[in-house]
């Protein structure tokens, strides 16, 4: 993976690494409810996108209830939407006091598994980057995203009670998707963008820095995603030593490459509704060519979507990406 990094940065030509796995679903004919629950049907959707589009890397589903599910908390599954928290898991510091590390073998983690085994022993010719939650947004969703913003300043040892016991589980997940193959992790840390800098690094960075410490290595990278951050937080996202920043689209790419280690990927940031879901073909290329002339300067952008896109992202616009990318590297 650090060769895979440096070739990237190297290489005048660039590559797209778009979060997406929706459109392969329903290319297989599958509901989303049958590709979270499913780990041979996951991977067979990873694989049909594979199979279609010439992205860099291949991306597993951004299903953040997955970790939230293996703590206990009750989950909703619509049949075409991502699952989310029906409610919160703990209600108070006795709650967090008392709350146990789960096994990997809960919930659905082990289907996850075999989806990310399953894609790394048939797609070999590219790494396959698996994902998880990030420890504060996963705290966020066992204590509720307000509740948990209040209590890191009403009682922040709790707080990191919490967010040790939230990145003791994933540090154990992490190395059990390691295990299945796979050559790197994006770790999605939303709620962090809704902290300063200062509170991001404190509540969020810190117990992040753990997770890529303990799994991070030349063959294996990882990618943290806050597509909450706006420009404020990406100092505390670099503390985590992670190899590659994936950035959301409320941010300018350019503010926020200037803050990454040139031998780190900065990886966004189309906006995964308004461009990939909402607008036209033109429309599409007409952005990601923007994109890629506006970061033409920085050798170590790739270009991506936001965040995942959603279920119902028309094909010919997911087209429009790749032909932009082809017609801007015609140039190389």
């Amino acid at each position: 993976m650090a060769e895979w990094i440096q070739q990237i940065i190297t290489e005048k030509k660039r590559v797209a690494i778009p979060v997406m796995t929706h459109p392969g679903i329903e290319m297989i004919g599958k509901t989303v409810r049958d590709a979270v629950t499913d780990g041979q049907v996951h991977y067979q959707a990873i694989q049909a996108l594979d199979d279609k589009y010439p992205a860099a890397a291949s991306t597993v589903i951004m299903d953040l209830t997955v970790e939230a599910e293996a703590f206990g908390a009750a989950i909703v599954f619509p049949e075409h939407e991502v699952p989310t928290v029906e409610e919160r898991l703990l209600s108070d510091e006795a709650a967090i006091e008392a709350l146990q590390v789960p096994g990997i073998d809960q919930g659905r983690v082990p289907e996850y598994l075999k989806a990310n085994r399953l894609t790394a022993a048939n797609i070999q010719d590219k790494p396959i980057l698996a994902g998880c939650i990030g420890p504060y947004s996963l705290a966020g969703r066992l204590y509720d995203m307000s509740e948990i913003m209040m209590l890191i300043y009403i009682n922040p040892d709790a707080a990191n009670t919490l967010l040790q016991k939230c990145t003791d589980f994933l540090i154990s997940y992490a190395k059990a998707l390691k295990e299945t193959g796979v050559d790197g992790i994006v770790i999605a840390e939303p709620a962090a963008g809704l902290l300063s800098n200062e509170d991001c690094q404190h509540y969020s960075s810190l117990f992040v820095k753990q997770i890529v410490d303990a799994i991070q290595d030349d063959h294996f990278s990882v990618i943290l995603h806050n597509c909450g951050n706006t420009g404020h937080c990406t100092p505390a996202m670099v503390y985590t030593g992670a190899v590659g920043y994936h950035f959301g689209n409320k941010i300018d790419m350019r503010e926020a490459i200037r803050e990454v280690p040139d031998g780190a990927l900065a990886i966004g940031n189309l906006d995964p509704v308004g461009i990939f879901k909402m607008a036209g073909p033109e429309k599409m290329r007409e952005e990601t060519l923007a994109l890629l002339e506006a970061m033409k300067e920085y050798p170590n952008f790739v270009l991506s979507s936001g965040c995942d896109t959603p279920p119902g992202s028309p094909f010919a616009n997911i087209d429009a990406f790749y032909e932009a990318l082809e017609e801007y590297n015609a140039n190389f």
